[in-house]
């Protein structure tokens, strides 16, 4: 994952960091991913959520995102891993690509792992962020 500036409220970051405690202790075959996102968090800029820039992704962010290499463009919304649904395209913080989209930017490519390697996409709007539309405690 490379390295970007990643601003989260301190609202998120103790849901984040609780739902973190639980799974660490519990998983062990998600272990190393688990780990990387606390990383993430630890290195995150905790700011007054009128202070996140509008363009970036947050938890419970609606985001429009392009494959770069199919250019097909998919509309998912961050959530915390009780909300996740395939189906509601809710990806879950948890999966490698959500922790992947957590504190990106608009114009921003982003690379995950998968089985065959690796993917990228590039966020091209965030069509909903909870911080910018007032909604402090989603």
């Amino acid at each position: 994952m490379s390295t970007r500036d990643i601003y989260i409220t301190e609202f998120d970051l103790n849901r984040l960091r609780d739902v973190l405690a639980a799974r660490i202790s519990a998983e062990v075959r998600d272990r190393d991913h688990l780990e990387s996102l606390e990383n993430e968090l630890d290195r995150a800029h905790v700011v007054d959520p009128s202070a996140i820039p509008h363009d970036v992704v947050t938890m419970n962010s609606q985001v429009r995102i392009e494959d770069v290499d199919t250019s097909m463009e998919n509309v998912y919304t961050l959530v915390f891993p009780s909300e996740a649904s395939i189906p509601d395209k809710k990806i879950s913080i948890l999966a490698p690509i959500g922790t992947a989209l957590l504190g990106s930017r608009v114009g921003e490519t982003v690379d995950w792992p998968v089985p065959a390697g690796m993917r990228t996409v590039r966020i091209k709007e965030v069509l909903y962020q909870p911080e910018a539309a007032g909604d402090y405690h989603l």
